[in-house]
């Protein structure tokens, strides 16, 4: 049974999209920036409301190009 509980190191969702929330904010663990998807992503002209699972295929950090497996996910406010 999945109970959406991560494996590996904390927070990491390595690419395991079922883990990840509509309104889910990832980091990228190399240079800390946030996607949020109430603010989409500007510079890969993401709309806001997308969700992190939603975005495309080649998408990557936009601050350091990190792939998007490696984001964390952040714990909900």
């Amino acid at each position: 049974m999945n109970t959406g509980a991560f494996e590996g190191f904390e927070g990491s969702y390595l690419g395991n999209r079922e883990v990840l929330r509509p309104v889910s904010r990832l980091e990228c663990k190399i240079c800390w920036w946030v996607y949020d998807p109430a603010l989409g992503d500007p510079v890969w002209q993401i709309e806001a409301g997308t969700a992190f699972a939603d975005l495309p295929a080649h998408w990557r950090c936009p601050n350091c190009d990190g792939d998007a497996q490696q984001f964390m996910l952040l714990p909900e406010a």
